[in-house]
């Protein structure tokens, strides 16, 4: 058994029927909110596109913004505290709303840009 690492988390993001995409999610870059999620897991809901930038999944996940920013790069994963949303970034950009960083997309990206209302997003952990 391999000791991997307490901060990172590995979880997969499939887009069902479509695409499986790796994340990473890095409990340093904010505790309480890694930790709700992953205690959330698993995740399921339909995917929305904010722009063509941003693919998000609502949760009912309840916790405040830690280390906000509204600058993120192409493959981060971010939670937005206020309406409980997992975001992935698909591209660079200066954002409006503060998020917290949580994390990584690891593989398959560009996959995000096929995303269409109605498909669904499902987040298990790895190796499960």
């Amino acid at each position: 058994m391999s000791a991997g690492s307490v901060s990172k988390l590995d979880f997969v993001l499939s887009l069902k029927g479509k695409a499986i995409l790796n994340l990473e999610l890095k409990r340093h870059l904010a505790p309480k909110t890694v930790g709700g999620i992953t205690r959330s897991i698993p995740i399921e809901g339909n995917a929305h596109m904010m722009g063509s930038d941003i693919a998000y999944v609502d949760t009912n996940i309840k916790t405040g913004g830690e280390k906000l920013r509204t600058q993120f790069k192409k493959g981060d994963v971010t939670f937005l505290a206020a309406n409980g949303s997992i975001c992935f970034f698909i591209e660079d950009m200066q954002g409006t709303k503060p998020m917290t960083l949580i994390g990584k997309i690891t593989t398959n990206l560009e996959s995000l840009r096929n995303v269409k209302p109605g498909d669904i997003f499902s987040i298990t952990q790895a190796g499960t």
